[in-house]
This record gives structure tokens, sequence and C-alpha cells, in this order.
């Protein structure tokens, strides 16, 4: 018997001694403030906790270590202590998807017992044990500093800003309940009677199944049902463009890469489940696999999709004669860059729950990035019509483009469709890594010339992408990639071919820039060699020929309005020109996906009572804060208060919305909200809210004037919207990183603390792609599943971050908004590559630049 106190109640254990704390909390005690966020790895310190008055990781803390022990959780913190934390961190704007909030909490009560009156060093070092992949940590330091000035001078925090107009920075909603762990993420909830699931994959990239033996499995106490391919009602081809992704795959078929489902259990725990699995025994026929993307376009390769070839798509740009004017250009720069396969390493892993609901309906809690999209796919699964299942989004912990396609969705769908219950699936992290689209590496040679007077005369591009066993959205990243080649510079003659490319490896798909990244990383590099060969001014070379307003991108498309590059340039003149090694790099990334797709929001507003106003829409808070885009807009519009306003995303609300994605949700559902708030206002013109309780307004915005790559058209417009930016960085007189300035042009800065946020989030993000994340594979398998072994940056890893808002009035956003979610990473590599170029002289070509921290 081990018997130990949590938050100051007394707790008798005499079960398995190995279980560890974590679970006893979540599990059993239904604790679940305290986050899983690495799956028992220790690197990610959502799961701290405080044991005998030490920040310890739970997940690594065996119970029967525990004898005698005092444990405090969030619950367990002194109500003022708990609530000053918290408030600070909603105060600075360190929430953003709040997953590993609580755990940045807990390790602060501690540090406060330690230390009263931390540095800012001593508070980097003591937070280094946990990890956050959304803010960048220097909101998280602010926070803190400002709790422990509060808890020192005895004073509660209040809001500073109560206003949520447009251009305040507006608390972020339901920051607070976050902050304390009190608002659920999908794994944290429990239904009564829930049965739980676990997925068998795939233990080769490229072999024939032979057999799918299940009968020990089934014979173990708990199990429920094994599912197999023949148990798929429907369609068991999924996929967001492309309908090539198998739910699972049956026996006498060749698995295509190492996340391939095989089989599924239902059972009455998890550990049942985990268990059964490993009972389930399949014989392969193992064969060789396709996994270098160069050798996989070559006419002699093994096609990864028998009877398909491995190249997937062309994305072909071509104006003018660009190889003429190489060859008659002054300078001409050219290498051959690569870039990495990366992970998202968002902190809440993949879960999801299917609920029965009798008469052929069922409703699905989801994380991913389009609730709709998912009920599109589910409803192909199950052969079911779309109406009869509802996707109800829980806001999700993290998502970076990495849970847009189905993973855990479908599966949890169909295991409680057919079994007419309830049914939770959970990945573990190692899973996760296995399994979801990542990152696309890139093979890119390029050329770039200029004249003698330092003008762009022409570029030339031929890059490769590997998009894994999958196309997922691989032939639109390979588009942006051909895009945003020549990123934020005019050059009236190109020559550029991206090719994705088919083989079997994990999947690669959507993720923060989508292409503008790799692409920016190679073009910056070669104007820095353009700018050595002809003895140009870095900065003022990238001045001359910058984007403006009448000038064509590298699809053609001549901008017209909102053209900020210039303005993002001059942000950091002074700064650069003060410098001793520093780095330049510009950047231009797409909002909405265009290519002649629509891109569209649709908004419903309920007036559900004088002080409940329900928004309704269908995209995901993923930590970017759309919910507060919502809410902002409405208040600018209408005047109501923001505290009545409640937003809700389900799919029975009937408003169809496409992925969350290229940067685009804020300004459809901005002007989506503006639409529904004019109808609003007309039906206040001669009354007051209390008189127009129960009327339901509906808002929409379309944007169907993008053109496709490659039609004979009139106009090309590509996109509808664009973002600019500048990013220097500066290296002390060791060659370190010191200060990176990131200069962005928002258009309107809708929220400048979520502006802030946004910027510094995806600066450590870039850094961490630039420096040192990685995600090797081998013949087709991972060389590590570890979250430790992506590298991500820490709290001591980063450098000083100046965010400089720029605004020019984008003419198709709300008050002139443009998409911020991506761009703020889309020009770091090729900063921090011409920045170490300038202290050593060393011309890097490949990515990471540095192979170890």
């Amino acid at each position: 018997m081990i018997k130990l106190k949590i938050n100051n109640k007394e707790h008798n254990y005499s079960g398995d001694g190995d279980l560890t704390l974590l679970k006893y909390l979540r599990n059993e005690l239904n604790i679940t403030s305290v986050k899983d966020g690495c799956s028992g790895q220790g690197v990610c310190g959502a799961c701290t906790v405080e044991i005998n008055g030490k920040a310890k990781l739970s997940c690594m803390t065996k119970m029967k270590s525990l004898q005698s022990a005092e444990i405090i959780t969030m619950e367990g913190i002194p109500d003022t202590v708990r609530e000053i934390i918290g408030k600070a961190f909603v105060e600075k704007g360190a929430v953003q998807c709040g997953f590993c909030t609580p755990g940045f909490i807990m390790r602060t009560k501690v540090l406060f017992q330690e230390n009263k009156n931390p540095s800012r060093e001593e508070i980097k070092k003591a937070m280094k044990p946990n990890l956050c992949r959304c803010t960048g940590y220097v909101k998280i330091l602010d926070a803190i500093e400002l709790a422990s000035k509060s808890l020192n001078e005895n004073k509660n925090i209040e809001f500073s800003e109560n206003s949520a107009k447009i251009g305040k920075p507006y608390r972020k909603y339901q920051a607070l309940e976050t902050a304390l762990g009190k608002r659920n993420f999908v794994d944290d909830i429990r239904f009564e009677g829930m049965l739980h699931a676990a997925l068998k994959f795939s233990e080769h990239p490229r072999a024939k199944v032979i057999k799918i033996d299940i009968s020990k499995a089934e014979k173990l106490e708990g199990v429920v049902k094994i599912f197999i391919a023949k148990d798929i009602p429907g369609k068991r081809f999924t996929g967001l463009i492309f309908q090539d992704w198998p739910l699972m795959i049956a026996e006498g078929e060749i698995t295509n890469y190492i996340g391939d489902v095989l089989a599924g259990v239902v059972a009455e725990t998890e550990d049942i489940a985990r268990k059964a699995i490993e009972l389930i025994d399949v014989e392969y026929e193992e064969l060789q696999a396709v996994s270098d993307m160069l050798d996989a376009i070559k006419d002699d390769s093994i096609q990864v999709h028998s009877g398909k070839s491995n190249i997937l798509e062309k994305c072909i740009v071509k104006n003018g004669n660009a190889q003429k004017s190489i060859h008659s250009s002054a300078f001409i720069a050219h290498n051959i860059f690569q870039t990495q396969r990366i992970e998202h390493a968002f902190l809440e892993t993949e879960a999801a729950i299917g609920k029965y609901l009798g008469d052929n309906k069922i409703e699905l809690y989801s994380q991913g990035q389009g609730v709709y999209v998912d009920r599109k796919q589910i409803a192909s699964i199950l052969g079911l019509s779309e109406e009869n299942i509802n996707v109800i989004l829980v806001p999700n912990g993290g998502g970076f483009g990495g849970k847009e396609d189905l993973t855990v969705q479908g599966h949890a769908a169909l295991f409680s469709y057919n079994l007419k219950s309830c049914v939770k699936l959970s990945l573990t992290r190692e899973e996760s890594i296995r399994m979801h689209p990542k990152r696309h590496p890139v093979y890119m040679d390029m050329t770039l010339a200029c004249d003698k007077k330092g003008k762009l005369t022409a570029l030339k591009l031929w890059a490769v992408g590997d998009t894994g066993a999958y196309a997922s959205v691989g032939t639109k990243v390979l588009e942006r990639v051909a895009g945003h080649a020549s990123g934020g510079y005019y050059v009236s003659e190109t020559d550029i071919e991206a090719i994705t490319v088919y083989t079997n490896n994990i999947p690669c798909g959507a993720m923060r820039g989508f292409g503008a990244n790799q692409v920016v990383f190679a073009l910056e590099s070669l104007v820095d060699e353009l700018c050595k060969k002809g003895g140009f001014d870095r900065w003022q070379f990238r001045y001359d020929n910058a984007l403006t307003e009448g000038l064509k991108t590298a699809t053609g498309q001549v901008l017209k309005a909102g053209v900020g590059i210039r303005k993002t340039l001059l942000a950091v003149k002074d700064e650069f020109y003060k410098a001793k090694y520093a780095g330049l790099a510009c950047g231009i990334k797409n909002s909405g996906v265009g290519n002649g797709m629509i891109d569209e929001s649709k908004v419903i507003i309920e007036i559900k009572s004088p002080t409940n106003i329900l928004i309704q829409h269908g995209w995901t808070e993923m930590g970017q804060g759309v919910q507060n885009m919502a809410i902002q807009t409405l208040c600018q519009e209408t005047g109501i208060d923001p505290d009545f306003i409640e937003v809700k995303i389900e799919t029975n609300a009937g408003i169809p919305t496409g992925m969350t994605t290229s940067s685009r949700a804020t300004a459809l559902l901005g002007n989506a909200i503006i639409d529904a708030a004019k109808k609003i206002n007309q039906g206040l013109e001669n009354s007051k809210l209390e008189d127009i309780v129960g009327n339901i307004y509906f808002g929409s915005y379309v944007c169907d004037w993008t053109t496709k790559p490659g039609d004979n058209v009139k106009e090309i417009i590509t996109h509808y919207s664009y973002g600019y930016a500048t990013q220097l960085v500066v290296l002390n007189d060791k060659g370190e990183i010191d200060c990176v300035y990131a200069a962005h042009d928002a258009g309107k800065i809708m929220n400048p603390m979520f502006f802030e946020g946004q910027i510094q989030g995806a600066v450590n993000m870039g850094l961490g792609y630039a420096l040192c994340e990685e995600l090797p594979m081998e013949n087709g398998k991972l060389k590590s599943d570890k979250l430790k072994d992506c590298k991500i940056l820490r709290t001591t890893d980063m450098p000083k971050v100046v965010v400089i808002g720029v605004e020019e009035a984008d003419p198709v956003g709300p008050y002139g908004a443009k998409g911020i979610g991506e761009i703020g990473l889309v020009p770091t590599a090729g900063a921090v590559a011409n920045a170490f170029c300038c202290f050593d002289g060393k011309r890097r070509t490949k990515l990471p630049l540095r192979e170890k921290r």
C-alpha cells in the first residue's frame, strides 16, 4: 500500500507500482490539468507537478516511488497564487493553444517558492524543461516576470484592456480557463461507458501483407472488437485532394509507409487495447522501398503505387526566355539547395472521440483543422449522408498544418458507428510522429542573375519535393515553391519547374509556410551571392529589386495594392548598417489557397439573449486566435460587449468551410462577420438588443476570382492577397545569434498582442528549422521517433526577438488585414544562412545549418 497526499487529500494506492503518476492522475483521479505531450519520453514538461516541493515530470515518476509523497497539481495551488500566475499569462499573451500552459504554471509556482524575485535569465533556465511550440517563449517569460512582481507586491492582476475593438490587445478567448487546465482538449474528455481504441501500424514501409492474425488478440479479456479493412462499410480511400490514402491496408495488399494502419482494437481500457495490438501477428513479404525522391523520378524506379507514376504533378511557370537572359546577364549565381523533413511537434498529439447517437447518426469530437472536411471524409468511409454526422471542434493544442489530413478521426468514427458506442482513440507521441504528414524535404537547383547595375534579370529553378506515400496537399506545397520562387522581388523572366514525387517515406503535407520557407532559403542565399559578385550593398540591392504595386510575382500576377515589402526593409535598415555580422532575407506568403480554387467563409450569429450572442463558423482555433478575430470584428461593427459573446464550431450549423490553412481565416471570417453585422445593425436601428432576441443573422464572403496555373486567362490572379516581411539576423563576435529583427506587414494589426505572439512563435520555429530541427529517415524508416531528437528549441536557446509591425492596407482583408500565421518563419532560414556566411564566408546550402546544438 502506497500512502500519499494529492492536493492535501490522503490517497491509498495498491495497484501496479510501475504505473506512472501521470496516468494515475489523469485516468484514475480525472485530474486532466496535467497534460500528456510526449507519452512518457520526459521531454515536453506538460505533465509537470510539484512533488515534495520540487517540480517533477509526472510521466517519469512511478507510483512505487511516492510513498509518503506530497503532490500538488494545478488544483492544489493556493487560489490567490494560481489566479495571479494564470492572469499574468493571459495579460501578457502567453496563452496561445494553451496545451503547455498548465505545465509552465506549475513550474513557475515552484520557482517562486525557491526564488521570490528571479531574474529573466533565471526564469529562462528554470523553464528549460518545458516546451512550447506556439509562443517562442518571449511572452511566457514576460508573464512570469509580471506574476513575480504582483506576488511580491501583494497585488492582484487586473486585465489592462477591456475593449475588444480592432487594434486593441484584447485577451484571448477562453485563455484563463485554458491556462488553468479547466478547458478540455479531446483527450481530456470522458463519457460514461466510453471504450478505448489503439491502432496496429505497419512494421515496414513497403511490404505485402500476407496475413493478419487476430486470434490471440481477440482472446484477451477486455477486448470488445478488432477491426480490419473489410469492416469498413463505405469507401476505404480518403484524401484532401487525391483520394489515395487507405484507412486500413487489407490482406494481400502492399503497405506504402510505416504509418499505414493494418488493424484497430477497441477495448474496455486503453491499456488493454494496446496489449491486444501487440498480440496481433502480421506476416509480411518485405519489398524494396522507394526512399530517395531523386531516384523515384527515374524511369526505372519501382512504382510506389502500382500502375501510377511516382511523379504526382509538375508545376511549370514560365515568363519570357530565362535561359537566354541568364547567359546575357552581368552576374550569375547558382547552387543546389536541400531542405529537410521536419516534425510539426504540436504539443497535443492526435485524438478523437466517436459517439453513436442512434438512428445511424454519430457525433465526432475532433481537433482537426477542418471539421467540415472531416465530416465529408468520414461520411464517405461510413457510407452515410453528411447530415448523419456532426463533427464538433475541440480547439486543439497546436496544428501548424499537421492536423489537416485525417489521422484518427476516421478510425474513431468507424469503431463508434460499428459498435453503436462511444470510442476514444488517442495516439502516443511515437505514433503521432510515425503517422501524420511532415514538412516537405525539397531539392532545388536554382540560378539567379542580374545586370551590371544590380537589377534582377532572370531566375531558373528545378525543384523536387518528397510528398511521401500519399498525396496529402503535396501538389499545392510544390505550387507554392514555384509561385514564391522569386520571393519578394520582381524578376521579369522565369523558368520554374516544381515536381511533386511519391516515395515510401512518411507523407508530407501542410506545414506553416507551405513551401515558401524552402524556396526563400535558396533564393535569399543567391541574392547575397549576387551582391558579393557584383559588389552590391545587400540592403540596397533588396530594396531596389523589391516588389511594388504594378510589378509581377513569379506566377505573373500583377500586384495592385497593399505591397509593403519596402516598408519592412526600411524598418530594419538602421539595425542592418549598425551590425558587424548580419543576414537579411525578405519574404512573401500568400493568403488563401487561390490557384483557381474558391476561398470562402460563412457565419451564423444568433442573439440568444441580451447577454448571450452566439457566433458559429467553421474555422479551427489552434492557438492563432481566430475566435478573437470573430469577436473583435463583431465588437468593432456593433459595439456588443465581448463578455456576452460565445463561439462554437460544429458541422450541424450547416455552413461548410474549408481547411484552416493558407493564412486565410482572419480575412475570410472577418469579412463574413462584417456582412452579418450589417444586418444586425439594421435590426438595431430602431431597437435594443433585447428586442432582437431569437433573431439569427447569416454572413458570408466568397473569393472566386483567382486563376489556375497554366490556364489561358486574360489576367493572372494566383492569390487574392499576400503578406510581406523582412528579417534581420544579427550575430555576436562569436558567430552566435544575438538578435532577430522581424519586420512584418500585417496590413492592419487586428490585435497587437496576438500579432507579436504569432511572429515571435514563428521566428522560434524558423530558427529551429534553420539551425537544428530534422526528422531523418533511412530506407523508409525513422532513425528516431523521440521528440527530443526533433531538436525543438527551448527557452535557453532563444535569442532576443524584436517584432516590428508594418501596416500597408490590403484591399481584400477586413480593415486592410493580411494573414500573418505563416509568413513569420518564411525569411528566417535565409536570414540565418546569410548571417553565418557574413561571419565566416562559408555558403551553406543544406538545412539544418547546424547539426548539433
